[in-house]
């Protein structure tokens, strides 16, 4: 394979980080173009200094000094703000971009990649959650393949190559149920942040670790795979499997299912959609069959997890109101972690800024960012309504 050039939108995250001992692991075919952090000045200039990357943008403009002036005497270059981000995606030294913002801060960078006819490697699913249909149309225009990075659909992209285009039946999308998977409602509802945060399996970023704590990261990945893989919501469903070894599967017509196994490791997701088609060598843990004691599903419990019928109701209903729903989430997690809202007021706020938003049916671009502002604006009010009432 001839060697890749690579940028990494969100270095310093759980999936930057992971990318780049990926990249670590495998110098020879891949190089580090660009790398981009938010606020994590120390580790974003660790990172430009041992992989010599060529550009470095820290989006949070203040820290760009302290960033530059580290990095002066490596003659790395240092950029400041997302619009620097969306720039210097487009440079013809790029051959493919890691999305791993967190949010929806990753879909104007995304786009601008996209514009230029870079491959994605997608793990910013807020981007197609937000604007799915404008995005792949997008990407389709540009002739742009977009991989995904998330486990789930990675283990569906891999499913597929082995279909011969064979036509789905069903995605089963597999859920890890979260740290309260076996809790009471009654419980659930007293949890604190630092209780959410404790997830059984998999080591993620703070957002989607409540995400996943509430299932609403489930929900934005079945938008996100109604969108990878032009499959409409009532054909994906999504299974508990709390041992997050089965990723997730594809049914066929005559019942027979395919499924992608692994222990919970996203390096090697990320590896495969920076590879491929190759598959490269990897220092990580197998599977042992012998060893595994029992793989166990169920059906996620809709009244503890509501997250999920927002999720459903908000692509059955299409136009702008994924992005109602994703703005006002991302509102009240940011709250919880504050620990200024409880648990269920998460999905009471985003159900409630879903009913008091302006539904567009066919929205523009341009529509996507100010309903994204005027959602998380709306969700905002009703957390500093709810906060007073709730501790």
């Amino acid at each position: 394979m001839k060697k890749r050039h690579v940028a990494i939108l969100g270095s310093t995250g759980s999936i930057g980080r992971q990318a780049l001992d990926v990249i670590r692991q495998h110098r020879d075919k891949f190089e580090v173009e660009l790398l981009t952090a938010n606020n994590s000045v120390d580790l974003l200039i660790e990172q430009a200094i041992e992989f010599d990357a060529n550009n470095v943008v820290i989006c949070n403009e203040s820290k760009y000094k302290e960033t530059a002036d580290a990095l002066q005497p490596h003659m790395i270059k240092v950029f400041a703000g997302m619009d620097s981000v969306c720039d210097l995606v487009t440079s013809s030294e790029i051959d493919i971009v890691l999305t791993s913002m967190v949010g929806f801060s990753g879909l104007s960078s995304t786009i601008a990649a996209i514009n230029a006819g870079k491959t994605i490697a997608l793990a910013n699913k807020e981007t197609l959650v937000a604007a799915g249909q404008l995005v792949m149309d997008l990407a389709a225009k540009n002739n742009v393949r977009i991989f995904p990075v998330d486990s789930e659909h990675s283990a569906i992209f891999q499913c597929l190559m082995g279909s011969a285009g064979a036509q789905i039946e069903k995605i089963h999308l597999t859920a890890s149920g979260g740290p309260f998977r076996t809790w009471a409602k009654e419980d659930i509802a007293k949890a604190r942040c630092s209780e959410a945060l404790k997830h059984p399996n998999w080591n993620m970023g703070s957002k989607i670790t409540i995400d996943s704590a509430t299932m609403m990261n489930k929900g934005l990945e079945i938008i996100e795979a109604r969108w990878l893989f032009g499959i409409p919501g009532d054909k994906i469903e999504v299974v508990v499997h709390p041992e997050s070894i089965i990723h997730s599967m594809i049914e066929y017509a005559d019942g027979a299912v395919i499924a992608q196994l692994g222990h919970p490791d996203m390096r090697e997701p990320i590896q495969y959609a920076l590879s491929w088609p190759e598959r490269l060598p990897l220092n990580n843990r197998k599977l042992n069959f012998a060893e595994l004691a029992s793989m166990t599903f169920h059906a996620p419990d809709r009244n503890r997890f509501p997250a999920l019928d927002l999720a459903y109701e908000s692509l059955a209903k299409g136009g702008n109101m994924a992005c109602i729903m994703n703005a006002a989430n991302e509102a009240a997690v940011a709250a919880y972690l504050k620990d200024e809202i409880g648990f269920y007021d998460i999905t009471d706020i985003v159900a409630e800024t879903m009913a008091g938003s302006d539904f567009v049916a066919d929205p523009s671009l341009e529509t996507i960012f100010q309903t994204n502002e005027s959602a998380y604006a709306k969700a905002a009010g009703l957390i500093r309504k709810s906060g007073a009432k709730s501790f």
